[in-house]
């Protein structure tokens, strides 16, 4: 998402609440459970103050220790569903993208840009039994993924090279795009074609289909897209079968939001 944030006056901020926050978010798949000297080498801060953010979450449900490790529980969902449930955008675009999937017979979704990572808000699944694509609330390294692509296009050049700059391109496997000229060539192709079309860049056999969402302003709010699998979609069956209706939702969805 490319909205600009409204400057907030320091001194009204509690500067514990976003150093609680940067403990929650130091947690990964690489650490999922963390000492308190790990904790504290991983957001900046003592091993002492760390560990009093850490049993602090522990008493409020969201942590749970065995006196040494500490690890998230699930409780902490919460706060992405708080998220979820109070936004305007996803509810605004969940039927639309149940139309889309019904109409293609594959899984449509709604995705946003957080700093180089997309996130996935809202998804529906294919008519099929066997459903392939990314979950709600997954996050995905945007190089790798059609809607990061797909928003990019929309950001002036300063923004994106200062963006392909700082950018970790991480590789799923051999076809992944592996450095910033290939991205910045994708994005070139994704911002004259209004579109964009990619295939195993994460998982092999399944492709990827994205355009922007953009609203009446004409500012970029994230990305439908559709996932498939590749063989069942080469470039011309793609375009013919399934750009269409995503370009048709983008473009009713652009009146609305």
């Amino acid at each position: 998402m490319t909205t600009e944030r409204q400057p907030v006056d320091r001194s009204l901020l509690i500067e514990g609440l976003g150093k609680g926050l940067r403990v929650i978010e130091a947690f990964s798949d690489e650490w999922p459970r963390m000492t308190a000297t790990e904790c504290g080498e991983r957001t900046g801060m003592t091993r002492t103050a760390a560990r009093r953010y850490l049993m602090t979450l522990v008493h409020d449900g969201y942590a749970d220790t065995d006196g040494k490790h500490y690890w998230l529980m699930p409780s902490v969902l919460r706060l992405g569903q708080s998220y979820l449930e109070a936004a305007r955008l996803p509810r605004l675009v969940q039927p639309f993208l149940q139309r889309l999937s019904m109409t293609t017979g594959e899984t449509a979704n709604f995705s946003v840009l957080d700093g180089h990572e997309v996130v996935y808000l809202v998804r529906s699944n294919s008519p099929r039994v066997v459903s392939i694509g990314f979950q709600v609330g997954a996050r995905m390294p945007a190089h790798a993924v059609s809607p990061g692509t797909a928003v990019l296009s929309t950001w002036p050049e300063q923004a994106l090279e200062s963006w392909l700059a700082t950018h970790d391109f991480l590789k799923f496997n051999a076809s992944t795009v592996a450095d910033a000229d290939h991205l910045r060539e994708r994005v070139e192709r994704a911002r004259l074609q209004g579109h964009i079309r990619i295939e195993q860049q994460v998982d092999v056999g399944l492709g990827g289909l994205a355009v922007p969402l953009l609203d009446r302003k004409g500012r970029c709010v994230g990305a439908l897209s559709i996932t498939f699998q590749a063989q069942a979609y080469p470039e011309d069956t793609c375009l013919q079968r399934l750009l269409p209706p995503l370009l048709e939702a983008a473009q009713v969805l652009r009146a609305i939001v």
